[in-house]
């Protein structure tokens, strides 16, 4: 099979069911979200991470493949689907507790960076951030009760998962890491209230 098409250089693309849409549409946005984040995560694993994570990051990587189907399935109305499993967030949820496990209590904001492999997990958690946004809209413009439900969920933790990754990585490599540590004029402190 040719990896040249030329069905898409007039700037239109095909989603699962048939359905042609312009490369601009929201769908394949959120697709091309998700490909970066798989991207990014191939960075950060062929940069180094412990086992665990390691394998983790694999499962990850398969997931967000499925997930762009899913997208382009709901967006096209098609029947072939495979929808998230749930197992896979409460899969996040275990990796992120037995990583805080190892892990000093936040009492700052942390900022992106410490060493290479945690720098790129803050970096592929902000493009998982976007994907999330941008399904967000794109549910609210199919106006589609309920659709992609346990997508985003598995997002939402997701980006958390490659945030504790992050402090994970820096601490086992390195043993610290870069709070924020606001100016007066920085701080969103009003009233007692704080972000």
């Amino acid at each position: 099979m040719k990896i040249y098409t030329k069905t898409g250089d007039r700037g239109e693309t095909g989603l699962l069911g048939g359905v042609r849409v312009p490369k601009d549409h929201l769908a394949v946005t959120v697709c091309g979200d998700l490909d970066e984040a798989n991207s990014v995560i191939g960075v950060v694993l062929a940069e180094g991470v412990s086992q665990a994570n390691r394998e983790e990051l694999i499962r990850v990587q398969q997931d967000l493949f499925g997930l762009g189907s899913v997208v382009a399935a709901e967006v096209g109305q098609s029947r072939r689907r495979v929808p998230l499993e749930t197992k896979r967030i409460s899969d996040l949820e275990q990796g992120i507790d037995r990583m805080e496990e190892s892990l000093p209590p936040m009492d700052a904001f942390i900022l992106p960076g410490g060493g290479r492999v945690s720098a790129l997990a803050h970096w592929a958690r902000t493009v998982v951030r976007r994907a999330e946004r941008n399904i967000v809209t794109l549910v609210r413009e199919l106006k589609a009760e309920n659709a992609l439900e346990n997508e985003l969920v598995y997002l939402n933790r997701l980006s958390d998962f490659l945030f504790v990754l992050a402090r994970f990585e820096n601490f086992r490599l390195s043993g610290r890491e870069q709070k924020w540590l606001p100016t007066p004029q920085d701080t969103c402190q009003k009233n007692g209230d704080s972000l």
